[in-house]
């Protein structure tokens, strides 16, 4: 349940940047784009939402598809739209 409510916090955060077109603005120096940042948040609300919702489908393999799909949404937000490596300006040489 909390992780669904997590879920749905993110989703809506991610769609709300992109709508909008805006972000707060350490998300908004984390990220190359907005787009970048509103998808990141938008994709990792979605694989916790369809993670979530899988454990509690009925079925054998309901689960393990749900945990395949959610992982694959992680991997295409962390490699496609990831924040920016420390190179933001509070960090210091």
């Amino acid at each position: 349940m909390l992780g669904g409510l997590a879920g749905l916090a993110l989703f809506i955060f991610g769609m709300r940047m992109l709508v909008l077109g805006r972000a707060p603005g350490m998300i908004a120096r984390s990220f190359r784009s907005l787009r970048d940042a509103g998808c990141y948040h938008l994709l990792f609300g979605l694989a916790l939402l369809i993670y979530v919702g899988g454990l509690h489908l009925p079925g054998a393999m309901t689960g393990q598809v749900a945990a395949v799909l959610a992982v694959a949404l992680v991997g295409v937000a962390l490699v496609r739209f990831r924040p920016r490596g420390g190179r933001g300006p509070t960090r210091k040489a």
